[in-house]
């Protein structure tokens, strides 16, 4: 717009106010575009006519300093002129390629852009193929910045560690362009901090747009015929037969959706028109490119140990100097007339010098609030040191004593009363302890943990006001703090002091002055203590090396609590009489040149800021002519020592130059809350050359040595000096692990300091204190050079030529990844470089690493504009991951974009990285954008087993266990005998003729008590009604379904619904038999929708029977005939019926008999389904069979009444029961907290001896634990819960008795049982995992252990397949096909080497077999049998083999969010699905977890991550998951997903 190429000097100031703060707000994003141009010409409206014909004249920002410079220096960026940096004006073309919203001009870098645009373009050739996450688009709706920006407790407005970056990103690869053919000591040139640029456009290269630069990253790939590569395994997958009907849909699926186009397939079993499957061809096509280390850098895991750590590279670059020599700072001069302590020098400036001016504040807008003078800060320190020791208590019991803590709560907009408050404190010799105000969670500051005795709290009458209160008006207690007695310091609550009280003022000694507090790596907050010695030493040095001198002006617009703003603007500034001005942050907020506005009127002759101090104002600068910077002789950049600073020191020496500052006052510093000030580069004279730069390589920093960049010119690093070490200090570099020892000239190591002026310890850590207080550097044969003590600063860095000083990180940044060293800010400058302007919010990037499978990897947390779209958030996530492993040569392991300010902050503004962490671990982030890359960057995997060819056959394997002494791994329940009681009933060998003669000789005995909801009896059956029914039934049969010998009948009363019409398909049922209700609806117009009734058999109604009882009664010829079809659906999807015969159903009954020694007295309870398995024949054929009394309690009435079971047991005083998982599970999860409520009532399970869970699965450990826990207070014994186990082959192999040892519980390793071997270990021993025994075997029932593979005997406690022969197994499967090898494979079979006539039964269960210490009832060992998972649920994996419940209950444990798993493998991928029962905003949350928690436990990578809503993944009335189902709706994009993940 012609508008904006005016002169502005015709303008009113308040007008060009209005304009700057405008310009700020476009910049911070706090205003869009548009909004801004509407403004802005309200506001020059006015004007217009006026200047229209004026024409800007640009201030000569190229011009060159008088000592320019050299020819192999390139010219730096950042220049103001640029269109996206702030100058004093741009041209309207400059102004439409800024960023509406992202500050990230302060961590712009040209040449840097320049190299990560290069590294991007060889990564476009390749056109990677990433798949974007699936997102449901009710999820998540972003809100403006506005609704979601919490509460400004601070009076800071930027995040501190991005502002200091950014600025130098125009220095990152300025080097990179000269010829480097030196060494580092020829590495360091000359240059000019004026040097500038021409400015260029953030995008270099070729203008793509974002539609087509998405398109060459989503790159379509076509999926072929071919098999889909195996990237994670060298086995092939598992093919599990999957039957399932079109109406058998699992829970979840919609119902209209058929079983055809379910699973239509193309030939490589790739679903068609599936957008699932299309994403996750599209991972693997991605994964298949090699990764970076070579084979031979991946490890064996021999000894299934920890996994160790790979060989170094040969070709790693190492240091190759001479050992490094300690560096001596100049001496401390001498000073006749320094004050003994600082307190005696405030005493002088109190009384000589009582009117000259110490501290002026600020107000908001920027104008000077109030000075206090010397003689004010005397007066009031004084009566606050005569208050604290005379008038907290009583005089023979003061609250406070000389030594005891006091924390100091001031907020950064009051210093005055902090001044006040610490003057005070030196003067009662009590030691101060300044920390923040605590407002909000983000600042829950927890520094008084290891403060005993630290119970005062001194804070201004404001600030005490706003502190958070509790109902009662009293202060709240702040998490970590003890409870704290609040004083108010303002003038009007002291005291003054009477005329014969002095304060005592010792000379400085080894005594704590104060505590300053530090906050580690880690988030924990420690306190520095700073002797009174030191502190008068530090100041004395700081005197010296920045030749302060009396009467200066100081500005400080640093915290002046903490580092480099207390100990110059309050400290050293006393010490000295200087006048010192403080700019609060708010200040700054809201007027961001106004430091600089007050180093021009006040002609200040030092400024203590920060890079983004220096941003600010270079972007809120405009052409004032009366800003005048010649006054300052020292410009003192606190965050000097980060490499990203030089290109901020740049900018705005080449803005303010022709405002008077001259380049040779800025001076850069390095510090560190243990050693204090560790080094500051001293003013030059005016006209001298500037220090050195060093320009170093990335990658040789990397490996922790100094090398020139020689290859890469996109991997280089500008690094500029601070200064000298401090005067009376003695400097050395060690190295940052390990012993310390010293490094050589060309090393990278860590800064230790032995000075007087530095912190002496860490306040209650005496440990910790010892390793950093107490560093004696040893040399390279490890002897130490000295007795000297060091100090850590924390400061990574190298000695350069002339004694200079270069910082190169810190170790709270420093990023340690497969043994090599990374900077937290390089990698953020290089993210920042990758065109954030329409993802990043305000270049607000968190960059740390959590450890994660014995290494660290890297993780990047960003905060998404809240105008970006997923598009654009996914391509500049996908860029960074190219950007940074091109420069820095090392993988991201995840990247996240959170919403726009709801990262947690510091105090003082920026990101709080350590909360930030945590977040990120506990599943508290709540990403809106997440990528995982797990496969790139996950390099330290065991090498994947190869299965080695069998050498030994199975014979020898048996030999080799007989001459061990070994025993085989078989066990056997007791003989079925001959039981003489009862004999009537023992000779019949059919269940009819078993009622037939109880219906005789005992007719009104019950049978059967059906209960209803609430507990009522709603039906009962006693032996002759039971028989006068089948007798109807029979008739009915012969009468309406004409059906002849042999015919199959379906039961529809127990045969579940969903599995009602495959199982008529399957069974080829002559006739239907159900009741009214039912019959109804497979009537209705609903069923006849779906299914076609007209092909079905005749339905005959059991409400409606003929009352004439049949002819005669049928018997089989003989017991092997069949008795009835058991159907069930198998969790792997397969729908299968086993014939059972009438000898098998009358041995199965008369086992269960003996087992649980069942008589006609008896009463037991069943809570199960009643329609397969062990619970059909509990509920319809055990009672008829021992004549006990089964009281039925319906699962589905447990929905409507929770109690119902446990009251039951214990109104009927039950002493067996039997249930299923669903029904303990329904228990637990509903009944845990009303254990008091139940007890009031009533309830008491004392009476319980057993409570036997049914199922065909490994024993829910947990879950029974968790029953007996919670339901012990209602009397349940702990022993009385146990478990069954049955298979298809044979319904009942074990089950807890009565007479038999209680169930044991063994622990076994993970990682053996992956290699089909057990090893059993201790309880809590690593990667345990606990065992429990399946009960009891029953009688007549033998089991074997065998190798499924080899099919010959295994030795006890070894793991196999677990065979079993039993004369109530079941006779075959009946299907329609005629599968007969099938048959003869699972139901007879036999072992290739022992027994080889004997027939056995494969049940396709792993298992074990143990003898234990315990004693059967005959009186022999206990052999326990332990079931660990159904062979064809097993993946296998990196040829191993894993059990599906071990990784989902890992995965269960991932998150408190996470209700249920389910994990399946497709093309050798791991999925795992979880359902998410908190807020959809957590669904992102569970990715990273899941994926850290199967890497760390499990050694596999997750290949694709989907959460769910609840209830989706598919579970049958057993409890057990159906997995086959849900892989089926899964690659049908058929389970509507809240979030589906694609880890690379």
């Amino acid at each position: 717009m012609a508008d904006r190429s005016v002169d502005f000097s015709g303008i009113p100031k308040e007008v060009r106010d209005h304009l700057a703060e405008l310009e700020l707000e476009l910049s911070e994003g706090d205003i869009t575009q548009k909004g801004y141009e509407k403004k802005r010409a309200k506001l020059l409206g006015p004007f217009l006519p006026q200047i229209t014909s004026v024409v800007l004249a640009l201030p000569d920002i190229q011009q060159q300093a008088s000592s320019g410079p050299s020819s192999g220096e390139p010219s730096r960026d950042c220049s103001p002129a640029s269109p996206e940096a702030p100058g004093p004006s741009s041209s309207s073309g400059g102004r439409r390629n800024r960023s509406g919203g992202t500050r990230d001009d302060r961590y712009r870098s040209d040449i840097h852009t320049e190299a990560v645009q290069a590294a991007l373009a060889k990564h476009k050739e390749e056109k990677m193929a990433l798949p974007m996450p699936t997102k449901r688009r009710s999820a998540f709706v972003q809100s403006p910045a506005e609704d979601c920006t919490p509460p400004d407790t601070s009076s800071a407005s930027e995040d501190e560690g991005s502002l200091r970056r950014q600025a130098a990103l125009s220095a990152v690869l300025a080097q990179s362009l000269q010829s480097p053919d030196y060494w580092i000591n020829r590495s360091v040139q000359s240059s000019s901090s004026t040097s500038s640029s021409t400015s260029s456009t953030l995008s270099h290269g070729e203008n793509k747009t974002p539609t087509s630069a998405l398109a060459d990253i989503l790159a379509s790939t076509r999926i072929g015929n071919s098999v889909p590569p195996d990237v994670t395994s060298s086995t092939p997958e598992r093919r599990s037969r999957v039957d399932l009907p079109p109406n058998a849909m699992p829970r979840g699926m919609p119902r209209g959706q058929s079983r055809t186009s379910m699973l239509d397939t193309t030939a490589d079993g790739v679903p068609v028109n599936s957008r699932v499957s299309t994403k996750i061809q599209q991972l693997l096509n991605t994964l298949k490119r090699p990764k970076r280390p070579p084979l031979s850098d991946f490890f064996l895991d021999d000894s299934e140990e920890i996994v160790e750590v790979p060989q170094p590279d040969p070709n790693t670059p190492r240091p190759e100097g001479r050992q490094i020599i300690p560096v001596k700072g100049e001496p401390l001069g001498v000073v006749s007339n320094w004050p003994p302590a600082l307190q005696a020098a405030l005493a002088r400036w109190g009384a000589s010098q009582a009117k000259s001016p110490a501290l002026t504040t600020l107000d908001v807008t920027g104008k000077p609030l109030y000075t206090l003078t010397y003689g004010k800060l005397w007066s009031r320190s004084l009566k606050l040191a005569y208050t604290l020791l005379n008038k907290l208590g009583t005089k023979n019991e003061p609250v406070l004593r000389p030594g005891d803590r006091v924390a100091l709560v001031y907020p950064n907009t009051d210093p005055a009363m902090f001044w006040v408050a610490f003057y005070g404190c030196l003067l009662a010799e009590v030691i101060p302890v300044p920390i923040e105000v605590p407002l909000s969670r983000q600042i829950s500051f927890v520094l008084f943990k290891c403060f005993c005795g630290v119970g005062l709290a001194l804070t201004s009458e404001i600030c005490l006001k706003g502190l958070p209160k509790t109902p009662q008006g009293e202060i709240m207690q702040f998490k970590g703090w003890p409870r704290m007695k609040w004083v108010v310091t303002d003038t009007k609550y002291l005291t003054k002091p009477s005329k014969d009280w002095q304060p005592h003022i010792p000379t400085a000694n080894t005594d704590t002055a104060y505590i300053e507090y530090k906050a580690s790596k880690e988030g924990t907050v420690m306190g520095v203590a700073v002797s009174k010695i030191a502190l008068l030493t530090h100041c004395q040095a700081l005197t010296q090396a920045c030749n302060y001198c009396e009467g200066e002006t100081l500005v400080n617009v640093l915290d002046c609590k903490k580092d480099m703003g207390l100990w110059h603007g309050v400290l050293t500034s006393v010490m000295n009489r200087i006048h010192t001005i403080t700019v609060p942050y708010a200040v700054m907020k809201a007027c961001p040149m106004s430091w600089v506005q007050r180093v021009h009127i006040h002609k200040a002759r030092v400024a203590v800021v920060k890079c983004r101090d220096l941003h600010w104002a270079m972007m809120a600068h405009r052409d004032q002519r009366d800003t005048n910077l010649s006054s300052i002789r020292m410009l003192i950049v606190a965050d000097g020592a980060n490499p990203w600073s030089v290109s901020s020191c740049d900018a705005f020496l080449n803005v303010f130059q022709s405002h008077g500052l001259k380049p040779e006052v800025i001076c850069p510093c390095a510090s560190s809350p243990e050693a204090l000030t560790v080094a500051i580069r001293r003013p030059g004279a005016r006209g001298t050359a500037l220090p050195a730069r060093a320009i170093l390589s990335m990658g040789g920093l990397s490996h922790g040595v100094i090398r020139v960049n020689t290859e890469d010119k996109n991997s280089a690093l500008t690094v500029q000096d601070v200064g000298h070490v401090m005067p009376g200090a003695l400097m050395c570099i060690v190295k940052p692990d390990g012993p310390p020892q010293l490094c050589k000239t060309d090393e990278i190591g860590e800064i230790v300091l032995n000075s007087r002026a530095g912190g002496t310890l860490y306040y209650g850590l005496p440990g910790v204190t010892k390793n950093t207080f107490e560093v004696i550097p040893v040399n390279q044969a490890g002897a130490p050079i000295g007795d000297i003590p060091f100090t850590r600063t924390g400061l990574l860095g190298f000695v350069g030529p002339g004694s200079l000083v270069f910082v190169v990180g810190k170790n709270e940044g420093l990023l340690t990844v497969s043994g090599r060293r990374h900077n937290a800010d390089d990698l953020v400058a290089t993210a920042l470089a990758v065109e954030p302007v329409k993802t990043v919010y305000r270049g607000r990037i968190a960059v740390f690493s959590v450890t994660v499978f014995y290494d660290e990897r890297i993780v990047i947390v960003a905060e998404q504009r809240p105008d970006a779209s997923e598009e654009d958030s996914f391509q500049w996530m996908s860029r960074v991951l190219q950007a940074i492993d091109s420069i820095h040569q090392v993988g991201l392991y995840c990247l996240a974009l959170v919403p726009a300010n709801t990262l947690p902050k510091t105090p003082l503004g920026g990101i709080h990285i350590s909360e930030t962490k945590q977040n990120f671990l506990e599943g508290n982030l709540h990403p809106c954008n997440i990528l995982l890359c797990p496969h790139t960057c996950v390099t330290n995997l065991p090498k994947p087993r190869q299965k080695q060819p069998g050498v030994l056959g199975p014979a020898s394997i048996m030999v080799g266990n007989l001459v061990a002494g070994n025993r085989m791994s078989q066990a056997a329940g007791r003989e079925l005998g001959v039981v003489e009681e009862e004999g009537l009933v023992r000779k019949h060998q059919f269940l009819s003729e078993a009622l037939q003669w109880r219906a005789q000789s005992d007719p009104d005995h019950v049978l059967y008590v059906l209960l209803n909801a609430k507990g009522a009896a709603v039906c009962t059956a006693t032996c002759v009604q039971l028989h006068k029914r089948a007798e109807k039934i029979t008739s009915a049969l012969i009468e309406r379904g004409g059906l002849n010998t042999g015919d199959n009948v379906l039961n529809a009363i127990v045969n579940r619904p969903p599995l009602f019409s495959p199982s008529l398909s399957v069974s080829k049922a002559a006739c239907i038999l159900t009741t009214q209700p039912l019959m109804r609806i497979l009537r209705s117009r609903e069923a006849a929708a779906s299914v076609n009734v007209k092909t079905w058999p005749t339905i005959i109604d059991t409400d409606d029977l003929p009352r004439r009882r049949p002819p005669q009664l049928y018997k089989p010829p003989t017991a092997e005939m069949l008795a009835y079809l058991d159907f069930s659906v198998s969790t792997t999807g397969m729908l299968t019926g086993v014939k059972m015969s009438h000898s098998a159903v009358s041995t199965l009954c008369r086992s269960i008999k003996l087992q649980c020694e069942l008589y006609s007295s008896r009463q037991i309870a069943i809570c199960l389904d009643p329609y397969c398995g062990l619970g059909f024949v509990q509920w319809c054929l055990s009672s008829v069979y021992s004549g006990h009394q089964s009281i039925l309690i319906p699962p589905m009435e447990l929905e409507l009444s929770l109690p119902l079971w446990l009251s039951t047991l214990s109104q009927y005083k039950i002493r067996d029961t039997f249930c299923s998982y669903s029904v303990m599970e329904l228990c637990t999860k509903g009944l845990g907290t009303q254990t008091d409520s139940l007890k009031a009532r009533g309830v008491n399970l004392s009476c319980v001896r057993s409570c036997v869970v049914i199922a065909e699965e490994r024993p829910r450990l947990a879950l029974t634990q968790s029953f007996s826990k919670l339901f012990k207070d209602l009397g349940l014994s702990p022993r009385a819960v146990s478990t069954a186990f049955g298979s298809r082959v044979n319904l009942a192999i074990c089950l807890q008795g009565t007479a038999g040892p209680d169930p044991s519980t063994v622990y076994v390793d993970m990682k053996s049982l992956r290699h089909d071997r057990v090893r059993l270990v201790e309880r809590g021993a690593p990667q345990s995992l606990p065992l429990m025994e399946s009960g009891t075997i029953l009688p007549g029932v033998k089991v074997i252990i065998v190798n499924p593979e080899t099919r010959g005997p295994l030795g006890d406690s070894h793991l196999g397949e677990i065979w079993v022969q039993s004369p109530h197994s079941s006779s075959g499967y009946y299907t329609i096909y005629g599968e007969e090898s099938l048959q003869a494979d699972h139901f007879n079979t036999r072992l290739s080497f022992g027994e080889p006539h004997t027939l056995w039964a494969r049940t396709g269960y792993l298992g074990f077999v143990k003898r234990t210490e315990l004693l059967g009832s005959t009186g022999d060992r206990h052999d326990a049998l332990f079931v660990v998972g159904q062979l064809d649920e097993t993946l296998e994996l990196r040829g191993l083999r894993y059990h599906p419940i071990d990784i989902e209950t890992s995965v269960s444990r991932a998150h408190r969010s996470i209700a249920e798993s389910a994990v399946f493998t497709w093309t050798n991928l791991l999925v795992v699905v979880a359902e998410l029962a908190g807020s959809e905003q957590e669904a992102l949350d569970l990715v990273p977890l899941v994926t850290n928690v199967v890497l760390e436990e499990h050694h596999l990578i997750v290949g694709v991550v989907v959460v769910v809503d609840p209830g989706v993944i598919p579970i049958n009335s057993r409890g057990e998951k159906q997995r086959m189902h849900l892989r089926d709706s899964f690659l049908a994009d058929q389970l509507d997903p809240i979030y589906v993940a694609y880890n690379m």
